[in-house]
């Protein structure tokens, strides 16, 4: 999916009808909602809430919509997961990604994650967490990203960074190759 295509529905693994579509500006406010719910619990992990993903402003999750790429989920209308990301130079860049606490674990985190990397034309895919994020990392390994590097952080974490491959030039799968 594109940022211009139309929505696509999924089905959750509880059953639920998933309306997933490309995330707008007009977003904005719900999904700053969504990404505090959904980072509560990595606050509580850390042991603390001076997170970006806690602390960021609206004008500044409008801001990175403008800039960036993304994708959301809902059901009945509720916006109960979100995804943005970016190409930069042959790496999808997988920025946030916030599930609503009340529906994580029924696939719609894989759903978003998948429908980015089918949108990409990048060779690999990247993203982050943090060393202390054992659910993050083991859903981001269960979706083919292996840990590529940690970066200490000075207070005993680091931060995870995964990789996967995505297209490689003159892949027959991939309908803009070439080679």
């Amino acid at each position: 999916m594109t940022n211009s295509e139309t929505p696509t529905t999924q089905t959750t693994s509880s059953g639920a009808e998933v309306v997933i579509a490309p995330i707008t500006e007009a977003d904005a406010g719900e999904v700053l909602t969504l990404q505090r719910a959904a980072f509560v619990s990595e606050a509580q992990i850390y042991g603390s809430a001076d997170m970006p993903p806690l602390t960021q402003t609206l004008a500044e999750v409008e801001a990175e919509l403008r800039s960036s790429t993304g994708l959301t989920a809902r059901i009945d209308g509720r916006l109960v997961g979100a995804i943005r990301y970016r190409e930069d130079d042959g790496v999808l860049l997988i920025g946030r990604i916030a599930i609503a606490p009340d529906t994580q674990g029924e696939g719609i985190g894989r759903t978003l994650l998948a429908e980015a990397e089918r949108s990409s034309t990048a060779r690999v895919a990247e993203l982050f967490t943090g060393s202390l994020s054992e659910a993050n990392i083991r859903l981001y390994e269960a979706c083919g990203y292996e840990e590529a590097e940690r970066v200490p952080q000075g207070d005993g974490t680091d931060q995870v960074f995964l990789r996967k491959p995505l297209h490689q030039v003159g892949d027959p799968s991939e309908p803009r190759a070439s080679g």
